[in-house]
């Protein structure tokens, strides 16, 4: 692709870089930016900038947030006993527009997989086990995707909590083996919130 100017290439580059963005598509979206007012695209560019320099996790559940200790696990109306365990926060989007949990979250930030280098170290379970540990969670909600890697991730976290008084369970397989949950829709996800079982029973199927 040649290009007649090098501050267009270096933007195309760099949009490029984005997942699922080829170069035709940023050229398209580098061309659309430069028809745009120069505030809009300023604000674009601040907005991207405050996020990536201001943006925090929260200490409770690793979710991201504006403060230290995020919304959900500040709201004194949702049941603190009851941790619904996802991948990443997409997935906490996913199922808060369900509606049908009602409890709190722990963001693991990733799905074990061997194959691209990401063990148990590399993912937030020490912080989830040590929740446990507590004695103040009566339930874990497994609703990692139905994939091989949120089946391995599952299983280890299960491992680890043996021996512990809690209650485990997984989302039912209304959710295709091999989806994303994130791609779910939300009638079928949120009615495999609703009708999980436990880990255990599972591990049978």
């Amino acid at each position: 692709m040649e290009f007649s100017s090098k501050l267009l290439e270096n933007a195309v580059n760099e949009i490029s870089q984005l997942p699922g963005i080829g170069k035709r598509t940023a050229l398209r979206l580098a061309l659309h930016l430069l028809k745009q007012p120069k505030e809009q695209v300023t604000g674009l560019a601040q907005s991207l900038t405050n996020m990536r320099d201001h943006l925090k996790f929260c200490k409770s559940c690793h979710n991201i947030s504006d403060v230290d200790v995020c919304e959900i696990c500040a709201n004194p109306l949702r049941k603190k006993d009851i941790i619904c365990v996802v991948e990443d926060v997409r997935d906490v989007m996913a199922i808060e527009n369900t509606a049908s949990h009602k409890g709190l979250y722990h963001v693991l930030g990733g799905k074990i997989n061997p194959i691209e280098g990401i063990g148990p170290h590399d993912l937030n379970i020490v912080s989830l086990v040590e929740k446990v540990k507590t004695g103040t969670i009566v339930e874990l909600i497994f609703a990692l995707s139905p994939t091989m890697e949120g089946d391995t991730t599952n299983f280890y976290i299960f491992k680890q909590l043996h021996g512990l008084e809690i209650k485990t369970s997984t989302i039912a397989r209304g959710i295709s083996v091999g989806d994303e949950l994130e791609y779910a829709d939300e009638i079928t996800l949120g009615r495999s919130i609703l009708n999980r079982i436990p880990f255990e029973a599972s591990l049978k199927q």
